[in-house]
């Protein structure tokens, strides 16, 4: 058996692949592609009949194949096999809050403004400090060594003085004040604050201004004749020697103001509230009022703490409307509010200025300690008196001796007042 023969008896008769030896004829392929019609052969069959199947794919439009025996539809590629499914498409998610460069970009913007403000803020206060130390009037010699001053001790004695001098005012605003036409000076308050070395709150002690006392080199008399002209060598000079004689405490800083500076710093803070505890009809002072809390104007405030319309010991309790009143006012000063706002700022700073004198040496660090310290709501209290005394100027106001001593030696050594000595209100 030729080979030819035992090929033909080993392939099945499907197999419709030319013999060895009985190629294609030339150009045709040996084995029809897909989807071709191959041309007929020997042994093979008639083509099939062309079927609706056939006719409907030969009309496919172009840019379509088959896909695993199906009719793929778009133009996209072809993906894989195993390749994940494209998500649906719908609306995008919203979008997450920024992070990272953008936040921190936005917070340097910020930081910058910020600090180039505090930088602005830090060169106004500077400059505005010392343009008030340079406008602060001072008093030459009040604070003079002499023989026999008392020692210096811990803590920062001021003595805080009101005048009555009408300097400043005209003569309408005279008769509006009710301040009178007299001449010279005199002072109607006269307080002593100590300010504590360790901190805590300060003492403020209101010296009646008819205590009678020992002035240097004029003898017994009122306290407020060492500060007049009436007498020799009256003056701050001569009023302070007196009250650190009678108290034996060093004063370290000393301050007044008159009338005009009074009525201005009130109406430079916008008015102060007080409480007033019973209504006020006094026309030399020139103050009428209803009890009840209400913001003062400048000339109400003025007439309040001059005032004698009221209480059994009216000097007494003019002191403790004095106390009330320094209180309140230097606290609204020192208030934010007040201290920020340039409009209530810079005509304080002017008005005070050019109405308060005081010592050499007392520049504006330590007008804003006292501040600090008067707005600290320190403790308040009288030196304590009983009787009276027959002095040059009449009928003085006779201190407590054993009593006035414990007060003042507990200033000395930078301690509290006893409670006891404390004046209610």
């Amino acid at each position: 058996m030729s080979e030819d023969d035992r090929t033909r008896a080993v392939r099945s008769p499907q197999d419709r692949r030319p013999l060895p030896g009985q190629g294609a004829p030339r150009g045709v392929p040996a084995h029809p592609l897909p989807g071709s019609v191959a041309p007929t052969a020997r042994h093979e069959q008639p083509p099939a009949p062309r079927t609706a199947a056939y006719e409907q794919q030969q009309e496919q439009p172009k840019g379509r194949s088959k896909v695993y025996g199906k009719v793929r539809e778009g133009k996209s590629p072809v993906r894989p096999l195993n390749s994940p499914a494209p998500p649906p498409k719908g609306p995008k998610p919203p979008r997450g809050p920024r992070t990272g460069g953008g936040f921190r970009f936005r917070w340097k913007i910020v930081g910058g403004v910020l600090a180039g403000l505090l930088a602005v803020l830090l060169v106004l206060a500077v400059v505005g400090f010392f343009w008030i130390d340079g406008r602060i009037n001072t008093i030459a010699g009040v604070l003079d060594d002499y023989e026999g001053r008392p020692a210096d001790g811990p803590g920062t004695n001021w003595l805080l003085v009101g005048s009555d001098s009408r300097k400043g005012l005209t003569a309408a605003q005279r008769r509006k004040l009710a301040t009178g036409r007299a001449v010279g000076r005199r002072t109607d308050s006269m307080m002593l604050l100590h300010v504590p070395d360790g901190g805590g709150r300060s003492t403020l002690v209101s010296l009646p201004r008819d205590s009678a006392v020992t002035i240097p080199g004029n003898g017994r008399n009122k306290l407020n004749a060492a500060y007049s002209d009436a007498i020799k060598g009256g003056g701050p000079q001569l009023l302070v020697r007196t009250v650190e004689g009678a108290t034996g405490l060093r004063i370290d800083n000393y301050m007044e103001i008159g009338f005009a500076g009074f009525v201005g710093i009130v109406d430079a803070v916008g008015g102060v509230e007080i409480n007033v505890s019973e209504n006020i009809n006094d026309p030399k002072a020139g103050l009428k009022l209803k009890k009840g809390k209400q913001v003062l104007s400048g000339g109400e405030a003025l007439g309040y703490v001059r005032t004698r319309y009221n209480g059994a010991l009216p000097d007494f309790e003019r002191t403790k409307r004095q106390r009330q009143f320094l209180g309140a006012v230097v606290k609204k000063a020192a208030s934010p509010g007040v201290l920020i706002n340039p409009f209530t700022a810079i005509p304080l700073a002017t008005a005070a200025t050019d109405s308060v004198d005081v010592s050499e040496g007392t520049g504006a660090f330590d007008l804003l300690s006292l501040g600090l310290a008067m707005g600290d709501s320190p403790v308040t209290t009288v030196v304590p008196f009983g009787g009276v005394e027959q002095v040059g100027g009449g009928e003085g106001v006779k201190w407590d001796r054993e009593k006035a001593l414990r007060l003042f030696d507990a200033l000395a050594d930078d301690k509290p007042v006893p409670k006891d000595l404390l004046s209610a209100g």
